[in-house]
């Protein structure tokens, strides 16, 4: 029995009009379609008279407290409004993905896959002729039912038993948490930095650019080089930030649980759920002084 799964990628589980769909792109849009019918009935029942719910208590508590972060980097007025979509949205879906790989089945609920037809074919005819004339002969059978993907793989399955006792059904989860998943944080990481070139350009017009090309003297235009290769540095930053902590918690409960099932893993649900919190909220104001900074010329200091 295999207690332990981890994969360092995302498996996919399903194919729709030939593109595959893969456990964390599963569990995102899971997390996606919850925020939005989540907004729509909050929306539905806000009221702006009377006693309001617990619910409308607590959702506008946590709006009010990213607001005044917003507004305490950017200033109030327009500029904090434009942030905030952005600002909010980043926090939330971070968050719940963060925390989703918390929850009992995610990540031992899933399919058994079997194996691929043509590594069983291969595996059963070099079986089959293990104690005959030669391995060369195994090889031709082999490579010939193989694809041409599977032909250099052909000659080390007759080749090592070890390859051998690899093949056979493999287990993949259902769900995954799209922050453990780099493709998902590299999206974020890009859509963040879109975001800051998109503001920097807004409220600067082309004279962000500027920063990157400035030949008035030797030493600006080296600075503008390494302002252009620290934005490339921060999609990096940002995207295997997020990746290898959020997959490191995964990977870190995963062991302990396999080790000690019952107690112990508690104090690192516990920490999980802190470090799931921390991460949305450093994504979050990073992405809000990024898109602060690009708003403002040279020598500013407040917009």
């Amino acid at each position: 029995m295999d207690a332990l799964h981890i994969s360092i990628s995302a498996e996919p589980i399903a194919h729709f009009a030939g593109l595959t769909i893969t456990n964390s792109m599963f569990t995102a849009s899971i997390v996606t379609f919850f925020i939005i019918v989540f907004s729509l009935y909050f929306n539905s029942i806000i009221t702006y008279s009377g006693k309001p719910s617990r619910l409308q208590v607590m959702f506008e508590s946590i709006i009010e407290a990213l607001m005044g972060l917003i507004e305490g980097v950017a200033g109030k007025g327009a500029k904090s409004r434009a942030f905030a979509p952005f600002i909010v949205s980043f926090f939330f879906f971070i968050i719940l993905n963060n925390w989703i790989g918390l929850i009992p089945g995610v990540g031992t609920i899933g399919i058994i896959e079997e194996p691929n037809t043509i590594e069983a074919n291969v595996v059963q005819q070099v079986k089959a002729t293990t104690h005959e004339e030669s391995i060369e002969e195994t090889t031709e059978v082999a490579v010939h039912e193989s694809t041409e993907l599977f032909q250099s793989e052909t000659a080390e399955a007759v080749a090592s038993e070890e390859t051998i006792s690899h093949v056979g059904p493999k287990f993949v989860p259902l769900f995954r948490p799209a922050t453990a998943d780099l493709n998902t944080t590299l999206a974020l990481a890009l859509i963040s930095m879109s975001l800051v070139q998109f503001f920097g350009v807004k409220y600067q017009k082309m004279g962000y650019f500027k920063k990157f090309l400035d030949i008035s003297s030797p030493i600006a235009f080296i600075v503008g080089i390494l302002e252009l290769v620290s934005e490339f540095a921060k999609v990096i930053s940002f995207s295997f930030r997020l990746f290898g902590n959020i997959f490191a918690g995964e990977v870190l409960l995963s062991v302990i649980l396999a080790l000690v099932p019952v107690v112990i893993p508690m104090p690192f649900y516990g920490l999980e759920i802190f470090v799931g919190f921390i991460q949305a909220v450093v994504f979050s104001i990073l992405s809000l002084a990024f898109f602060n900074m690009a708003t403002l010329g040279h020598g500013e200091e407040h917009a």
